[in-house]
């Protein structure tokens, strides 16, 4: 659960021990003491902010990535172990990062803020990204945060140069018999011939292997990877892609993002820039990248657009849900929370609405658009990545549920916006996060706002 950088300071709240106090062992739910004090960890006041928590499913023990810190707290929140990942020596604009060859730049004290961190179940191990060096990880072992590996010596190591917290989401895909991979999203800040915008990585089991977090694969040609090309920022010189929220589904891998596009308002012959709210799809087992689909999605209430994406969670529907969307009790629903409009991405307006999605409604839009386009209609409709419409080619081909595209078609946008329903809005206080889960067959949802509330 994610609030607003000021309620996120020096406090911690952990969102799963505000449920644990309101139900009894006998599954009653209990009244909340309305002065019954919320446990709160508070850091040191000079290590500044805090940036990620994971909370680990098994042992309830939670890791929270800091700035130059990772810590490890117990489920009440006392500190067990701490891990120290900066300051150190650094530049921004030392690439390759000078812990690899020499740097002629300036080198300063640098912080190093943690942009993500995972929880590796299968190998018990933590996955910790930080900012320092262009953006590299540290595995550290779950139990005492020892470090494992960090590996650092090619190119592909390094994750992307953005200094900025929550601008890398990543996506573990586990497998029974060989090793797992990890789907990487990540701003690119204007370096797209550093990074790209969307990768898949080997997560081998021996975290000093030479081949850790080396691309599933790579060629001459393909590579299981995206990257904005360099013509996208003569377009749009600020284009960057903001990963929002990831997780995994059946044979796909799913990230929500916010980006940037230029358009035509009605009656107008300029173009201006706009934010556009996208979810963008990937097989699980497609190296070359061919199965990249792209899907504008928004919430509209009472004539008001709301099109700036905040936050998402995944949750399933409930028997309760289920009946009124006429969909299973156990089929993926998508919780989102939208800011209004879409011009203002680092100062969203405060009106805000929670929005739920039906995953397989999304999927049949992406079905149809793709037999559309292998039946040669329209264009790939993917312009920061093509740059010009390029046409869909014919193909006799017939689309099913689990199609991962050739090497043809692809990279494909859909153009028409898929539009969730919205079920609650907030005029004054920007929702700006969301969890939701399943209780005795209700669908319950836990949003955080800007000034720090929690709304059940």
């Amino acid at each position: 659960l994610t609030m607003s950088p000021a309620m996120w300071k020096w406090t911690c709240l952990v969102s799963h021990l505000l449920l644990s106090t309101t139900v009894s062992p006998l599954g009653r739910q209990q009244p909340l003491h309305p002065k019954r004090p919320f446990i709160t960890f508070t850091g040191d006041q000079a290590e500044g902010n805090f940036n990620h928590l994971v909370v680990d499913e098994r042992t309830g023990h939670i890791y929270l990535g800091a700035v130059n810190r990772i810590y490890k707290l117990s489920s009440d929140l006392k500190v067990l172990v701490t891990h120290q990942t900066g300051p150190d020596e650094d530049n921004p604009k030392c690439y390759p990062p000078r812990i690899v060859q020499t740097c002629n730049e300036p080198l300063t004290p640098t912080n190093n803020i943690n942009k993500m961190l995972l929880i590796d179940y299968k190998e018990n191990r933590l996955i910790a990204c930080g900012s320092l060096y262009q953006g590299i990880c540290k595995l550290l072992r779950l139990d005492d945060l020892f470090k494992l590996g960090e590996p650092f010596h090619k190119k592909e190591h390094y994750l992307s140069g953005v200094n900025e917290s929550g601008s890398v989401f990543g996506v573990i895909v586990s497998y029974s018999n060989m090793d797992d991979k990890l789907f990487i999203a990540t701003a690119v800040d204007g370096k797209p011939e550093y990074f790209p915008t969307i990768s898949s990585r080997k997560l081998t089991k021996n975290s000093e292997a030479d081949g850790m977090f080396a691309y599933v694969f790579h060629d001459e040609f393909v590579a299981s990877m995206i990257k904005i090309p360099s013509d996208t920022f003569t377009i749009i010189p600020d284009f960057d892609i903001y990963y929002i929220y990831g997780f995994s589904s059946g044979n796909f891998v799913y990230f929500l993002t916010l980006q940037p596009e230029m358009i035509s308002p009605p009656g107008s012959t300029t173009k201006e820039q706009v934010y556009t709210s996208k979810l963008v799809r990937l097989c699980k087992e497609d190296t070359a990248f061919n199965s990249y689909v792209e899907v504008p999605i928004g919430c509209e209430k009472n004539g008001v657009e709301y099109r700036l994406l905040q936050a998402a969670y995944l949750s399933k529907a409930g028997a309760i849900l289920a009946r009124s969307l006429d969909v299973g009790p156990e089929d993926d629903i998508l919780f989102t929370v939208f800011s209004k409009g879409q011009k203002r991405k680092m100062k969203s307006l405060d009106e805000s609405a929670l929005c739920i999605f039906v995953l397989k409604e999304i999927n049949d839009r992406i079905k149809d658009r793709l037999q559309s386009c292998y039946r040669g209609e329209g264009t790939l409709d993917l312009a920061w990545l093509k740059v010009k419409d390029i046409p869909c080619s014919s193909a006799l081909l017939t689309i099913d549920d689990n199609f991962c595209g050739l090497d043809m078609n692809a990279p494909l946008g859909v153009s028409s916006m898929v539009r969730g329903l919205p079920i609650f809005t907030e005029d004054g206080d920007r929702m700006t996060s969301v969890i939701a889960y399943v209780y005795k067959n209700h669908s319950l949802a836990f949003v955080g706002t800007k000034s720090g509330k929690l709304k059940k």
